[in-house]
């Protein structure tokens, strides 16, 4: 019967030694990944407070449509008031 200080335990220390070297490369992937998303955190109530800042300063634009609406009757009527007076 072999002796436990017979054992060949090379197999397990390959093993370690991988498994060790994947941990560690994962470790190396994800932290940068794990501090952007904490940096982006940190500036989303920054990038909320402004993007409402520019929805309130762009609302008017909705009534774009309106005015160019209106401006394009008024021109319409200029332009029959031109021809009347024979212009």
């Amino acid at each position: 019967m072999p002796l436990a200080q017979d054992a060949d335990l090379t197999g397990w220390t390959v093993g370690l030694v991988i498994g060790l070297v994947v941990v560690v490369a994962v470790v190396a992937l994800v932290t940068p990944i794990i501090v952007l998303a904490y940096r982006i955190g940190k500036q989303a109530p920054r990038i909320d407070a402004a993007l409402r800042r520019a929805e309130v300063n762009t609302a008017p634009l909705a009534a774009l449509t309106t005015t160019i609406d209106h401006a394009e009757t008024i021109v319409a009527g200029l332009e029959r008031g031109r021809h009347r007076l024979g212009g």
